[in-house]
Order: structure tokens, then C-alpha cells, then sequence
């Protein structure tokens, strides 16, 4: 798939890489991407979440990112990364409740800024895994754009997306709109158990990484294939 500029993702990353300007940014976009055709099996995959202060990029901020490397094979903890981060915007009550990351627990976090180096040394060379991209890589690119002045694009595999495809778009999906009933949920939990897949609790960025990695996998294994080309499945 291309990006919005009509390049594809490794020609885009390579673009980039030649005219960045803070070094971290080059080095991230210097380590470039998989070959759209490369079998997602393949792939070194990274599952990446993050928790906010609200959902809207522009009007809120990141206080903790979770990132888990990971293969359709193997799923290895203790490569987890995580950072709680001070947001330049202020916690809301309700996000608080939402996360359970507290005033005080941010009182003595870094900026963003101060760990950015080690969160995109940990992304570097590998494809993101998320379950709904407009979090994930729009705050990424939001406090990137804000703090250096340059953007912060990647390729990722949306497993909200890779469900959407399958009970949004399919006969099944339009059948039930026509006769008035619900959507089925897309939401991380819900699409878990269409799979079988354990409940955990949520809004941890770990936890949810860890949980979106899962998904991942058996959406490959059910519905794709591990030869299935990443170019397919990324967006």
C-alpha cells in the first residue's frame, strides 16, 4: 500500500532519511522498512500502544508508551519496553480514571523529548502493530511535529483496520445494517474474543501491546497466512 504521497513506505522512509533533521529522526527513518512484498512472517514486528490524556492529537498529550518486538511465532516479555512521559498538556479527570496514570506519577516523568532517542531506536527497522492507528502514530507525529518541527509517518498493521475489513465491509456486515441491528464491536477486547483470546485488563500500555500483538497473530493464522505479503495488511 502507498503512502498518502503516492510513494510506497521504503521509498517514503528513504525520503525522508535524506532530508531530516534531528539526528534521531534520521537514524529512524535511515533504518527504513520491509519490501511490501515481503511475507508478514517474515517481518520483524513491533506491537506498539500508547495511553493519552485524551483522543484528540492536537488538544492532547502521551503519558506512557508500551512497546513489545515480536514474530507471528514468538511473543518474548522480557524485550518490553515501557516509559511513563510528563504530557505538555494537562491530565483530565476522566483520563485519569481511564489509565490510572496519576498527577504524581508524571510529577517527576521526562518529557517525551528526553526518551524519544530510545522509544525510536525500539521502533527502528521493525513495523508497528496497533490497534487503531489514529492514536498510535497521530500522537507519535502530533509531539514529534511539536517538539523537533518534523513529521514522524511509519507504516502500521491496524489490527482495528484487519477487523473492519472482515465484519464492516463483508456481506454478513451489511446484511445486519439493513435489518437494524448493531455493528460488531471493533474494539480490542471484543475482536480478542471473536478469537478466543483471554481478557486482560486494559489500558496499560504493556498490556495492550502485549494484547494487540496476540491479535495479531491469530488474525494472520485465521484469516491471512503467514506468506500474506506485509504490503496487504499495513496502511
Amino acid at each position: 500500500m502507498s503512502t498518502t504521497a503516492g510513494a510506497t513506505w521504503p521509498e517514503y522512509l528513504a525520503e525522508r532519511a535524506r532530508t531530516a533533521r534531528d539526528p534521531r529522526l534520521g537514524r529512524f527513518l535511515t533504518a527504513g522498512t520491509a519490501d511490501p512484498a515481503t511475507p508478514v512472517a517474515a517481518v520483524p514486528l513491533v506491537a506498539l500502544d500508547l495511553e493519552t490524556t485524551g483522543l484528540d492529537p492536537g488538544r492532547h498529550g502521551i503519558v506512557s508508551i508500551g512497546l513489545l518486538p515480536f514474530t507471528l511465532d514468538r511473543i518474548p516479555l522480557a524485550a518490553r519496553r515501557h516509559w511513563v512521559v510528563r504530557p505538555r498538556q494537562p491530565l483530565t479527570d476522566s483520563s485519569v480514571t481511564f489509565h490510572g496514570i496519576t498527577h504524581s506519577a508524571i510529577a517527576a516523568a521526562p518529557d517525551l523529548d528526553e526518551v524519544l532517542d530510545d522509544v525510536l531506536a525500539a521502533l527502528a527497522g521493525r513495523v508497528a502493530v496497533v490497534h487503531y492507528r489514529t492514536i498510535e502514530r497521530g500522537f507519535l507525529d502530533a509531539a514529534v511535529r511539536e517538539r523537533t518541527g518534523e513529521e514522524l509517518r511509519f507504516p502500521v498493521i491496524d489490527t482495528m483496520e484487519l477487523e473492519a475489513r472482515l465484519h464492516r465491509a463483508s456481506l454478513g456486515a451489511r446484511l445486519r445494517r439493513l435489518v437494524g441491528q448493531r455493528p460488531v464491536s471493533l474494539q480490542l477486547g471484543d475482536a480478542r474474543a471473536r478469537y478466543g483470546l483471554p481478557t486482560y485488563q486494559g489500558h496499560h500500555a504493556v498490556m495492550d501491546a502485549l494484547a494487540t500483538a496476540e491479535l495479531l497473530q491469530a488474525q494472520v493464522a485465521t484469516h491471512h497466512g503467514p506468506a500474506t505479503a506485509v504490503g496487504d495488511l499495513w496502511c
